[in-house]
């Protein structure tokens, strides 16, 4: 009777096969659920963009932005997108310390009487950091701060000899510059072999910049509108953020290691307001990552200064390259 009870209560082979399957198949969906979201997380967010032609339309209005953002006239009216894009770049530069950054740059390398090129030099902020100082912008209009040399000319096709400078540096200037990589080899080209890059662009700025997503009310968009900004909440987490840029690094990364070749710079294009500007980087053209800038350096033999062993998980504000041509 002992026996018949025992063999009555106890489960058969065969049915805790069928419990663990019955639990393992959730279990299957969720994964295989997570690997879906992962993958297309990834595939949104990954950089796919390198650099192209640039419809002459685009060259136009960015050039007349510009060249309105930094005239007399505009600065002088205090509701205009001149005066807020100044007042807005002086609160940065201040609250992101730049200057002492940069004059930290100069002390810490022997630049103070080294040739320096700033690249989108602005409002010229920076030109009295060290003696022989060039600014170039784009904008005309910025001459009038510039009591050192100032070039009008693009990031993309600077009017200088090979190896012409000791060091140059460039600061929230390469995420408004059409064909990024293309900056980058000017900056390459125009600095002399073993010269410093001080290169600061914002990293990934935000695609809901360009409308001020984050700085207006809910009742300024329709039923799109309003989905957009609720969503920011999730979008600017950083956990959310790490699950996509963590992988996509470390793929572009690896791609770097095994092909072993200089890589092209891959970004995502954003598109600009150059009719109103809501808030910094409203007017930004592309978005780029510090880790990809990184690779795009070193794999053409460079170092960079300042990428420690976690460079893979941090961001750091500034690539310090030291340039090595072959």
């Amino acid at each position: 009777m002992g026996n018949e009870l025992t063999a009555a209560v106890r489960p058969s082979g065969a049915s805790v096969s069928a419990v663990l399957w019955g639990l393992r198949k959730p279990f299957i969906r969720v994964v295989i659920g997570y690997f879906i979201y992962f993958g297309l997380v990834v595939g949104l967010h990954f950089p796919y963009h390198t650099d192209s032609v640039v419809p002459p339309a685009e060259k136009t209005s960015a050039y007349k932005f510009y060249a309105d953002i930094y005239s007399s006239k505009a600065e002088a009216q205090p509701d205009s997108d001149g005066s807020a894009y100044i007042e807005t770049a002086k609160k940065a530069i201040e609250f992101q310390q730049v200057v002492p950054a940069v004059q930290s740059f100069v002390e810490r390398y022997g630049l103070e009487n080294k040739r320096v090129l700033d690249v989108g030099a602005g409002t010229g902020y920076l030109q009295d950091v060290v003696q022989n100082y060039v600014g170039l912008d784009i904008s005309p209009t910025a001459r009038r701060f510039f009591h050192k040399p100032f070039v009008e000319a693009s990031a993309t096709d600077m009017p200088f000899a090979d190896g012409e400078f000791d060091a140059a540096w460039t600061i929230w200037v390469f995420e408004h510059v059409p064909n990024p990589e293309q900056g980058m080899m000017e900056l390459r080209r125009i600095v002399k072999d073993g010269g410093l890059i001080f290169f600061a662009p914002a990293w990934n700025c935000p695609t809901w910049a360009s409308e001020g997503y984050p700085v207006r009310p809910y009742s300024d968009f329709g039923i799109k509108g309003k989905l957009i900004k609720a969503s920011l909440l999730l979008r600017t987490n950083g956990g959310f953020i790490r699950t996509y840029m963590l992988p996509i690094r470390a793929l572009r990364g690896e791609w770097a290691r095994l092909t072993g070749r200089p890589t092209h710079l891959h970004y995502s294009l954003l598109t600009p307001n150059f009719d109103h500007y809501w808030m910094p980087d409203s007017d930004a053209v592309n978005q780029i990552d510090p880790y990809e800038a990184m690779l795009w350096f070193t794999s053409r033999g460079d170092e960079c200064l300042n990428c420690g062993p976690g460079v893979l998980y941090e961001d750091p504000g500034t690539l310090v390259i030291r340039v090595h041509k072959k």
